[in-house]
């Protein structure tokens, strides 16, 4: 079953999703947008996660270095690939080959020319120089070289064909940056100023507290799907970083702040009375917990099934989340993604009686003093880590306490672990001795995501994406089958197979959708989101008196 590339869910008087192109002032604009249009101006934006750099691997670094680095293509409204940096590209017969056509005379603001030479250099950068290991494992092993032919056409060639390709390259992973500051700077200004040819320069980084984004007066390299043409409005955007949920909506409440990510569920409704409101689905794996199954009690099926069938996630997740945020029930992929296998959501309903029969089957029939069950004289423990704040904030915390409770009637000794952002940074709970659950999220605008978490990993070719350290070698042929096959209908069909082969194993525990959550006042317009990962974009918005 199809569903659309993610949805976008305009709630209340949204401005977000507007269309057309911002005129200096007019009569127009009054009425569609309830104001005279201001230029210049400062928008404060409070978000959550502050990330160790600008531009990296993590959807939280790509919300940043969007508003400074540009892409060869973005997405519109109806999931189709436009031009950005490419104004135009064509594929070869055999798919193999993708020649990209870009904008003359762009420019990276320390004066650099964007050209095919520095496309060509990022792409050798994420692949060869450990520029960005998202951009890497999204496009391996598929990807072969680039190299420009003129000034204005670079050519990218794989070893096979990849029909996710041009979707996967307009996530914020694959901003061009400027080969000169690449190697010339040092990794800790680029980490912290990266050089693009984006709508805002970074002025400065006050860690801990926020970034400040200067607008860029010579930006000429503006999406198709832009709102306007031309520089940004706006002067600056102060990028603050406010990990509380609670203050960053009261920010807004009492007019600190333009904009917030990740509004807290509990104060959604009065969000919506009160201001522009949106809430995106991101495509690719949810928020699930990946299941450890080379060690501990999951190394046995029958005790992963009991345990996805023991708790009722789905009303955890309804009550935790106030009926704001999506149960999910594909651990594999999101609701939001394409090829979205709808039966394999139905899987492991909560169902106490069958995770009691399963774990009786599977041997855990004894019980010790505090109720849970044994066998052998051992006991059946969990230790399920979550990243605190990186992965689930205030209110997922709460659906796993919840999850706990349900978890403990039927047996198991479940012990939750809130690992900090520098733990998790750090791999404290990375590989198979450090848990045996432990939930994360990956965007992506394509099914192919399932090939970055489950393809095997091997002494010869290691997979640390695959923390449920699952190896099937049908799964992995059935992906990759997907990925290059140029029959649409086809890999719909093995994307979908490949998610009902995860689900059969159990070999992850879907929760929710990993969401971006945003409340705006009302006097901020054409603030919008990018259609791969919503991503914030602010060169297009503008206030109004």
């Amino acid at each position: 079953m199809k569903t659309p590339l993610h949805r976008l869910l305009a709630l209340g008087a949204t401005a977000v999703l507007a269309t057309g192109t911002l005129t200096a002032c007019g009569s127009s604009d009054e009425s569609a947008n309830g104001g005279t249009p201001v230029k210049g101006g400062t928008i404060v934006y409070a978000h959550e996660q502050e990330p160790p750099c600008i531009f990296g691997g993590w959807i939280q670094q790509a919300y940043i270095s969007r508003q400074v680095l540009d892409g060869l293509v973005t997405l519109d409204d109806n999931d189709q690939v436009q031009p950005w940096l490419a104004t135009a590209w064509k594929v070869s017969p055999d798919g193999k080959t993708y020649t990209f056509t870009l904008k003359d005379g762009v420019k990276f603001t320390d004066g650099t020319p964007l050209d095919a030479e520095a496309v060509a250099y990022n792409f050798d950068y994420w692949e060869n120089k450990g520029g960005n290991s998202t951009a890497k494992v999204s496009i391996d092993p598929y990807f072969k070289s680039a190299k420009a032919i003129d000034a204005t056409h670079v050519e990218i060639t794989l070893t096979h064909p990849y029909t996710p390709f041009l979707t996967l390259i307009t996530q914020g992973y694959f901003g061009i940056q400027s080969p000169t500051a690449l190697k010339n700077r040092s990794a800790k200004e680029n980490c912290e100023q990266p050089i693009g040819s984006g709508g805002f320069t970074v002025a400065e980084w006050k860690h801990g507290q926020e970034v400040i984004l200067k607008k860029n007066p010579n930006y000429t390299s503006w999406p198709a799907t832009a709102k306007h043409q031309g520089p940004a409005i706006v002067d600056e955007v102060q990028w603050k970083f406010v990990p509380d949920g609670v203050s960053r909506y009261a920010s807004l409440t009492t007019g600190q702040t333009d904009v917030v990510y990740d509004v807290p569920t509990v104060n959604w409704k009065e969000a919506e009375s009160k201001f522009d409101t949106t809430l995106y689905i991101t495509p690719g794996k949810p928020v699930s917990a990946y299941i450890n199954t080379v060690k501990g009690v999951f190394t046995d099926k029958l005790v992963r099934q009991a345990f996805s069938y023991g708790a009722d996630r789905k009303s955890a997740v309804e009550a935790g989340f106030h009926g704001v945020i999506p149960y999910e029930g594909n651990g594999a992929v999101s609701q939001a993604t394409p090829d979205y296998n709808a039966d394999a959501a139905k899987d492991y309903a909560y169902d106490p009686d069958k995770a009691n029969a399963l774990l009786d089957q599977a041997g855990w029939t004894g019980r010790d003093s505090d109720g849970y069950r044994t066998k052998n004289g051992k006991q059946l423990f969990v230790k399920f880590p979550y990243p605190a704040g990186a992965v689930i904030n205030t209110e997922g915390a709460v659906v796993l306490q919840v999850l706990q409770e349900q978890w403990k009637k039927i047996g198991f000794n479940v012990k939750l672990i809130p690992a900090t952002q520098a733990e998790v940074f750090a791999g404290k709970y990375s590989g198979p001795d450090a848990y045996d659950a432990s939930p994360f999220y990956w965007t992506s605008p394509s099914p192919s995501i399932l090939w970055i978490v489950w393809r095997p990993s091997t002494e010869a070719n290691p997979n640390g994406n695959n923390q449920s350290f699952y190896n099937n070698d049908e799964l992995a042929r059935v992906i990759d089958e997907a990925n290059t096959s140029t029959d649409p209908a086809k890999a719909s069909e093995l994307y979908q197979q490949a998610q009902q082969i995860i689900s059969d194993n159990a070999v992850t525990l879907p929760l929710y959708t990993q969401n971006s959550t945003y409340a705006a006042a009302k006097d901020l317009k054409d603030f919008w989101l990018e259609k791969s990962q919503g991503e914030p974009v602010f060169a297009d918005a503008y206030f109004t008196k």
